[in-house]
């Protein structure tokens, strides 16, 4: 049988799904808040959080599957996140957070 007649085969193509992942950070006396990861190449001005009523800082973002280091930005000092579900070392050696994404 000639399979070249039905044209070239094509695989399915898996999609890559991202998934809404909640940040929460509790500094209430804090001026500014940002989130600053691995999916955001630690840039401090990429996912600037918001303040909530509560005072505390909430930014949603959507994050592919696999493992992210990040932490939080409080006025300038990185920051672990105390609900993270782990700690890891970024590129400089510092503890951040560690959140799976699956």
């Amino acid at each position: 049988m000639n399979l070249s007649a039905f044209g070239p085969l094509r695989r399915p193509v898996a999609k890559k799904t991202l998934r809404a992942i909640n940040f929460i950070c509790q500094a209430p006396q804090a001026q500014a808040v940002s989130l600053v990861g691995d999916f955001n190449g630690w840039n401090s001005a990429a996912h600037p959080m918001r303040r909530m009523p509560d005072r505390a800082w909430f930014l949603t973002v959507e994050l592919g599957h696999g493992h992210h280091r990040y932490a939080f930005l409080v006025d300038g000092v990185l920051t672990l996140d105390p609900q993270a579900q782990g700690i890891a070392r970024n590129d400089q050696g510092e503890r951040v957070s560690l959140v799976p994404v699956s």
